[in-house]
This record gives C-alpha cells, structure tokens and sequence, in this order.
C-alpha cells in the first residue's frame, strides 16, 4: 500500500516529518504560508544532527483548495488555528482520509470529531528539539520520536502503514494502546517547561540548574500525574524522574511556546492549559500551581505586540 501525505504547517514540527518522509520516497505535499514563494523556489532545507538534506523539487502550496487529496492528513500547525481546519481540510480528504493531529494538548481529537465525525482521527505527540530558523528551514537539534494513538475509527492496516513509511523515513514511531495516556504523559514535560521558560524568560538547561527552579517543575509534573489519575487515566508519579532525566539530557532548548513568546505570536494557552486544569477540575482536581502559570501566561499575552 502506497499512501500520499498532506502536511498542514511546514514549521518545526511539519518540515521535519513532512521532509523526512520526502526524502524517504513517499508522495508529500505541503502547505505553506509565508515561506511559500522562497520554499517553491529553493526547496526545504533540513539542517539535523543525524545529517542535513534538502528537498528540492518539493510539492509546495499556499492553499489546500490547491493540493490533491490525500490518505494521510497531518496536521502540525499551531492549536490557535485549528478553528481554521473546518474549512482547510475537506478539500484534501476522502471517504477514507486519516487525519492526524501532531500538536500539543488536550481533547484536541474531541473538537475536530465534532467536525469530522466520520474520518479516522488520530493524535500524535512528538518527543523532539526542533525549529524553524529561516525561511524554509528546518533545524532539527535532538530526539524525533513520535507516539500516536487512534481516537476513532481504527483503521489498524493504514495505520500500520504509516508506521512502517515513517520508520523508514528514520523517524521512530510508536502507536499507543490509549491516547488519553499518552497525551497526558505528554502534558507532564510540556505543562512545566513550555510556560516556565516564557514566564521566567529562559531555556530548559538553566531551569534544570535552579533549584528553585526545578522544584517548581517536579511540583508541576506531580500536579499533572494527579490530575490524569483525577480524570482516571493512570499515571505514575515515576515517570516525573523519567522526564527530569530526559530534560537533563537535553540539549540546552527553548520549547516551542518560548519561540512562539519571542516572535510575538499567539501561545498555546487553551490546549496546553485551560483544557486539561478545567478536565481535572470537573473530576475534582485542582492544579494550583499550573493554573497560576496559567494565569501568568495570559498576563504576557494580554501585553505582547503581536506580529
């Protein structure tokens, strides 16, 4: 089985996977902004520590009412966007599209099911250090891993498929038996340290070498684990000191709502945070802490002249 992919956001996360499945041979088209006109013209550039690559010709789009429909539909751009993808996406699916939601937070499958009710959705989570540095450029600095989990509508051959096309691409990539797990296992690294180095304006090695700092990320992390046990997705408070050595291990990295904070664009605060403190709140959990990160975010926020 063949499968062509349609990759929405060629950014940090989409010009990565999108380009790795490029260059392993599969049929990729991407959607492009404001990059459009330079990618069609000089290709997509990959700079990554397994090696730099260039794909060039490339199937580049300002729109998809452009692109063909595809099987696979990854969706890799920002969550403050997705009330776009009502209109964005039924021009590239068919009957038996898979749409996959590679972005950050939670009950994001809940709200696109809601528009989409008869498509296979699926969520993936991406264990990577990566950014867009330039126009058309792509710099891939640690991990690639992706987890992914069907929210509905298995379609266990396609997607099988797209494991073993995203294997072969180098790109490891596991599927997990239950996505609200791995989504909030997810939350336990993000919640911490994508507000943290916005509000105290700093990268991850540095929060790791404060103490102060790093008890307020292991006060945070533990939040979140009881909270997913609130919303009765069991969760271990050891995979905290899985996540701390992972960050410690790290390279020295600004996470991707730190990138959005410098570029004055909108943050992630309604996936990544008022979802999952208002799920855990109507089971009964309240995670003090995040949420005064919460609210702190939403302070920068209100004051950031946005591009």
């Amino acid at each position: 089985m063949t499968l062509s992919y349609a990759i929405i956001g060629t950014g940090a996360l989409g010009g990565y996977y999108g380009g790795r499945l490029a260059k392993s041979g599969n049929n990729v088209h991407f959607l492009l902004h404001s990059d459009y006109e330079y990618v069609k013209a000089n290709g997509l550039k990959v700079n990554s520590v397994t090696g730099d690559f260039v794909i060039n010709p490339i199937n580049a789009y300002k729109s998809t009412s452009e692109m063909p429909k595809c099987d696979v539909v990854l969706v890799c751009m920002k969550t403050t966007q997705n009330h776009l993808l009502k209109d964005m996406l039924p021009p590239i699916l068919h009957d038996n599209s898979v749409i996959i939601l590679l972005q950050n937070g939670l009950c994001l499958e809940e709200e696109l099911a809601v528009q989409f009710p008869n498509h296979t959705i699926m969520g993936a989570m991406a264990f990577i250090c990566s950014s867009k540095t330039g126009k058309g450029e792509i710099s891939h600095f640690d991990y690639g891993r992706i987890n992914a989990g069907v929210f509905q509508h298995d379609k266990e051959e396609i997607v099988l498929q797209i494991k073993n096309d995203f294997d072969k691409a180098e790109v490891p990539f596991d599927i997990a038996p239950d996505l609200a797990l791995a989504r909030w296992k997810k939350l336990v690294w993000n919640i911490p340290y994508n507000g943290l180095t916005v509000a105290l304006n700093t990268t991850t090695d540095k929060i790791m070498k404060s103490a102060a700092a790093r008890q307020l990320v292991i006060d945070m992390m533990n939040e979140v684990v009881d909270a997913a046990n609130a919303c009765n997705v069991k969760l271990e408070r050891s995979f905290v000191d899985e996540m701390l050595t992972l960050t410690d291990n790290m390279t020295p990295y600004s996470p991707s709502m730190k990138l959005d904070f410098d570029n004055r664009r909108k943050m992630e605060i309604r996936a990544i945070y008022s979802n999952p403190i208002d799920k855990a709140k109507r089971h009964g959990y309240h995670m003090k802490k995040v949420e005064m990160l919460q609210q702190q975010l939403f302070f920068i926020e209100e004051n950031i002249i946005f591009c």
